[in-house]
């Protein structure tokens, strides 16, 4: 029996993040139309338009990280699964700071930016997936040791095939 795990297997962490996509897919709807609601209230068309850019943001930034990490993990049981991983996490975090700064550069000197409802808006959105990730990973039932084939030793006296005694 080989250690190594089968690469068509889905790993335990794969539920965990789609479930978290989902659900942060959902908030961000809610959030950006109530922050829609609120932002207009308060500043009129120029609020709107700043809290649908802060929540769009965060949803963007956020959404980022939990992708990479569900694409690179269709590489698992390669042999250079740690490798490819790694780098395409790390080509995330690269496209979330070149998209930050694409939208620093933007927004900054924008007439329609209202600062306060574009700022609690991103703020809100975080905080509403921090809370789904608290959510999410307390209720998911994962075993404490997952993802992994034990080897067996029949020198040892571990049986690999057949009922126990026979």
């Amino acid at each position: 029996m080989s250690s190594t795990p089968n690469s068509r297997t889905p790993l335990s962490s794969t539920a965990i993040l789609r479930t978290v996509l989902v659900w942060s897919g959902s908030v961000t709807a809610v959030l950006a139309v109530v922050g829609a609601i609120v932002g207009y209230l308060v500043a009129g068309t120029d609020g709107l338009w700043s809290a649908l850019a802060g929540v769009l943001i965060a949803a963007v930034f956020l959404g980022i990280t939990a992708a990479s990490i569900l694409i690179a993990n269709r590489w698992y049981g390669d042999a250079l699964y740690v490798p490819i991983f790694f780098g395409i996490v790390l080509g995330g975090w690269i496209l979330k700071f070149v998209v930050f700064l694409i939208a620093l550069f933007v927004l900054r000197d924008q007439p329609w930016i209202v600062g306060p409802v574009f700022f609690l808006a991103l703020v809100a959105s975080v905080l509403a997936s921090l809370a789904i990730d608290v959510v999410v990973l307390l209720r998911m039932r994962v075993p404490h040791v997952s993802d992994v084939q034990l080897p067996t030793d029949p020198d040892a006296g571990d049986r690999t095939e057949g009922p126990a005694g026979a």
